[in-house]
């Protein structure tokens, strides 16, 4: 009779390697979390150095409230600049995709065994090759929306015939999908020879087959043709693992000495507030800023603000009164709040005073959204935002207007346009019923016996064989 203790009895020991940026960070370290509460053994592997403070304050935070968390700290390999692109983020994945290559000898000595390996997406070139030599599965999580991963994932194809992407092109058309208009498509897909393209996005595409599964925060009712086409094969026959949809990932807690935004939002009436936030990588020209302000003031509409004004944030030197004027901060004192820098954004969705959320859609704010049923006014600004702001209208939890251009060089949107949009998603009773639904339906997936809450389970039970 073998000595060796009964398999079942084991917890599966996983490693998660997120990449660079908050926006891949958060939904690592919410995972992690979900991980522990099911009986995981847990290994966050993370940048010694990262691009901003705000990513070593919210790591060092989630270690500290996460004792049992094993940490291994990798010294990237230092990119002071790139020929072709001065991006931090950029340089950062690229310094972190260097280093991560001498990972092999830190995990095949983990203790217990891994189990498996999460990483993100953008690190499936550098990461499968790992984990297949060391006889583990790995796991890919994607940041962003199914629908946009299916573009990722096509995008050999695409390049295979330029014509599918040319300028004669009104929209590009993938099996099993709704048509992707050619406006919501990047353009860095559209160029081979983009440094983007070239060393992230074609690479990583061709390496998702080499993974177990795919990762996703979404759930099915939210992109029900998209999961069910993925799925079954119609985008990319036998070339895609399992797309596994677990969203809206759970929020962890968050303990600390609660800041004076979500004080002054105890102060305000049940779902009476704006909640206006663009995120880590979105920065708007000071213009924007003072008409998105005068749209906020004329919609008489209490509000909480939320801006950036460079992508990193040591270098967010302007003042409030810079950006929005002396006068509106003393006109609206009584009514808003202006804040600079990072916040719990999560924390702020949930609060019961919030009535609507004007954001950019980046995928993480769609899905802590949905998680509470919040309507959204989408304005997308970069990347994969336009193809989320479609799926946010699609699926009733907001409204987008497509004429509204993207980032620093789009033509000025005026504030009583911005009114306008305000007004509407608070005031259309029909689109705020709507977006409730949606938040119902999340906390069905995600709940004891949930399709989302299930994926998870069968997962680490898979796992643990």
């Amino acid at each position: 009779m073998s000595n060796t203790r009964d398999s079942r009895s084991l917890s599966p020991h996983i490693a998660l390697i997120p990449s660079a940026g908050m926006g891949h960070l958060l939904p690592f370290l919410r995972i992690t979390s979900m991980l522990l509460s099911r009986n995981c053994t847990v290994t966050l592997i993370t940048a010694e150095s990262t691009v901003s403070a705000v990513e070593s304050s919210y790591i060092s935070s989630f270690l500290s409230q996460h004792p049992q968390v094993k940490h291994v700290d990798i010294q990237p390999i230092q990119l002071h600049s790139n020929p072709t692109s001065n991006d931090p983020l950029f340089l950062q994945f690229e310094s972190i995709s260097r280093s991560f290559q001498l990972l092999s000898p830190a995990l095949s000595s983990s203790s217990p065994p891994l189990s498996a390996i999460f990483t993100h997406l953008s690190m499936a070139s550098i990461i499968t090759p790992i984990a297949a030599e060391l006889g583990v599965p790995s796991y890919l999580v994607s940041s962003t929306s199914t629908k946009f991963l299916c573009l990722m994932a096509y995008h050999p194809v695409l390049i295979a015939d330029p014509d599918k992407l040319g300028n004669s092109s009104t929209e590009l058309t993938i099996p099993g999908l709704t048509p992707f208009p050619i406006s919501s498509i990047p353009s860095p897909f559209k160029n081979p020879d983009n440094i983007f393209t070239r060393s992230i996005l074609v690479p990583n595409a061709r390496a998702l087959s080499k993974a177990k599964g795919i990762i996703v925060n979404s759930f099915d009712c939210f992109e029900p043709e998209t999961l069910e086409a993925i799925n079954n094969g119609r985008v990319l026959e036998h070339s895609l693992p399992p797309v596994l949809p677990i969203g809206p990932l759970e929020s962890y807690e968050i303990k600390k000495e609660k800041s004076h935004y979500m004080t002054w939002l105890d102060n305000q009436p049940e779902e009476s507030v704006v909640y206006v936030n663009f995120g880590g990588r979105t920065t708007m020209s000071n213009h924007q800023i003072r008409e998105l302000s005068k749209g906020l003031e004329r919609s008489g509409y209490r509000f909480l603000l939320v801006l950036k004004c460079s992508e990193v944030d040591e270098e967010d030197k302007d003042d409030l009164k810079d950006l929005v004027g002396d006068s509106f901060l003393e006109r609206t004192r009584n009514k808003g709040m202006v804040v600079k820098g990072w916040v719990s954004q999560q924390e702020i969705l949930e609060h019961p005073s919030i009535g609507a959320f004007v954001n950019h859609c980046g995928w993480n704010s769609v899905m802590e959204a949905a998680r509470r049923g919040i309507p959204m006014v989408a304005w997308p600004q970069i990347g994969d935002q336009r193809v989320n702001a479609e799926i946010v209208k699609n699926a009733g939890l907001g409204i987008w207007e497509s004429k509204w251009g993207l980032g620093l060089q789009a033509e000025l949107v005026c504030g009583e346009e911005i009114e306008k949009k305000i007004k509407e998603v608070m005031e259309n009773e029909k689109l705020r019923e709507m977006a409730k639904k949606v938040g119902d339906e999340a906390r069905k997936y995600t709940n004891i016996g949930g399709r989302s809450e299930k994926v998870l389970k069968e997962l680490v039970e898979f796992l643990q064989k």
